[in-house]
C-alpha cells in the first residue's frame, strides 16, 4: 500500500492535492471504541500493551481517513523511569507525589534509556509500520516547560505560581532542571524516530502562562537546544504547539522547527502579518465541533481559505478533541477539508 504523504509534503512545499487534516488527541477521547477499553485498562495500562495502543493508535485514521497517525500515549511517559512518581488520575490529571523543590531533587533524577525504560512504546511504533500504517505517524514529547510544570507543582496548576517561583528566585535549579529535560527528550523522540515516527510534536501546552520576556530567557534557550538536538540525530519535521500562546509566535518563529501550530486565539491571517514562514497548523476552536454542521462550516471556510493563501497549512484543531464530540463530526470535517481544498 502506497503511503499517503501529504502532510510531509506539505511541509516541504511541494504541490499537494489537498490539505492535509489530523486532530490532536484523535486517539481516544470521542471513540465509542476506547471508551470501552477504558472500562477495563487505565491509559498507562494500554500504552504498556503495544497491540492495544497501536488499534487505539489506528482507529481514528480508519474511522476518519486523516492524513497522519499520532501515537497514543501520555507526555508523562518518559518522566516515570527517571524517577518521577507519577500517576494519571481520573477527573484530575496527572499527579506527582515527589516534586521538585531544590537542585537535589534535579541530581537524583535518571536518565532515559528508551529502549530499556520505554519498550513498549517502541514495539508500538514497530507494529504500526509493520502494519503498513498508510499515513505518518506522530510521535510527540512534552516540551521542558510544560514537563517542569507538572514536575514543580505536583499536578496541574492554573496559574504556575511555584512554577514561576523557581524560576524567579532558584535559577540553578531551574537551568538545571532544563537541561536535564532537554537531554532526556532528546533520547526519548530519537529512539521514536528510529522506530517508525515520521514526525515529532512538541507539546508546549501551558507555556503561554509565560510573558515573552521571561519566556526569552527561562525557556527559549532550552527549547533551541531540544529542537537542534533532534535535527542534529535526524532530519525529521518538528511541529511545536502551545494553548494560549500567540504572543510567543515570532519567539517560536525564530526556533528552527518546521511548524508552528496554533490555537483559536490567533488568525492564520494575523500570523502571516507577524512575518510567520513555517508550515502553519490549525486552528479551529474545539468547542465549535458541538455546534450545528452549518455553524462549522462557517468556521472551517475562512481557515481553509487563508491556509491556502499561507501556502504551507496543516488543518488541526486549536486544542484536542474533547470527549463529548461525535465521531460522524470528525469525519464530516476531514471530507470537507479535502474537498474543499482540492487542488
Amino acid at each position: 500500500m502506497q503511503q499517503n504523504t501529504t502532510i510531509l509534503d506539505t511541509i516541504q512545499g511541494k504541490t499537494v492535492s489537498h490539505t492535509p487534516v489530523w486532530f490532536m488527541r484523535q486517539a481516544g477521547r470521542s471513540q465509542p471504541e476506547y471508551r470501552a477499553l477504558k472500562e477495563k485498562y487505565s491509559l498507562f495500562e494500554i500504552t504498556h500493551q503495544p497491540e492495544l495502543c497501536a488499534y487505539v493508535t489506528h482507529l481514528p485514521v480508519d474511522r476518519y481517513q486523516t492524513d497522519a497517525a499520532v501515537l497514543y500515549k501520555d507526555i508523562m511517559t518518559p518522566l516515570l523511569p527517571i524517577g518521577v512518581d507519577v500517576e494519571i488520575q481520573s477527573g484530575v490529571g496527572p499527579v506527582i507525589n515527589n516534586p521538585i523543590k531544590n537542585i537535589q531533587d534535579v541530581e537524583q533524577l535518571g536518565k532515559i534509556d528508551p529502549k530499556r525504560d520505554v519498550p513498549f512504546v517502541l514495539d508500538t511504533i514497530k507494529l504500526l509500520t509493520e502494519e503498513k500504517l498508510n499515513v505518518p505517524l506522530i510521535g510527540f514529547t512534552g516540551a521542558p516547560f510544560t514537563l517542569a510544570s507538572y514536575m514543580v507543582e505536583g499536578g496541574p496548576s492554573k496559574n504556575y505560581h511555584f512554577t514561576k517561583a523557581m524560576m524567579y528566585s532558584d535559577e540553578a535549579t531551574w537551568f538545571a532542571l532544563m537541561d536535564h529535560l532537554v537531554e532526556m527528550s532528546i533520547e526519548y523522540v530519537s529512539a521514536q524516530v528510529e522506530a517508525g515516527a515520521q514526525l515529532i510534536q512538541i507539546f508546549d501546552s501551558w507555556v503561554g502562562a509565560l510573558n515573552v520576556e521571561d519566556y526569552r530567557y527561562y525557556i527559549k534557550p532550552a527549547m533551541q537546544q531540544l529542537v537542534s538536538g533532534i535535527k542534529a540525530r535526524h532530519n525529521v519535521p518538528v511541529i511545536l504547539f502551545g494553548v494560549g500562546a500567540s504572543h510567543l509566535v515570532r519567539e517560536w518563529n525564530d526556533l528552527p522547527i518546521d511548524v508552528l501550530g496554533l490555537d483559536w486565539r490567533m488568525s492564520i491571517n494575523e500570523a502571516r502579518a507577524l512575518d510567520i514562514d513555517k508550515t502553519i497548523q490549525g486552528n479551529l476552536d474545539p468547542s465549535v465541533l458541538l455546534a450545528p454542521w452549518d455553524v462549522i462550516e462557517s468556521r472551517l471556510k475562512p481557515i481553509l481559505d487563508q491556509g491556502l493563501a499561507h501556502g504551507k497549512h496543516i488543518f488541526n484543531l486549536g486544542h484536542g478533541v474533547f470527549p463529548q464530540v461525535k465521531p460522524e463530526t470528525l469525519k464530516r470535517i476531514t471530507e470537507f477539508v479535502h474537498d474543499y481544498t482540492q487542488r
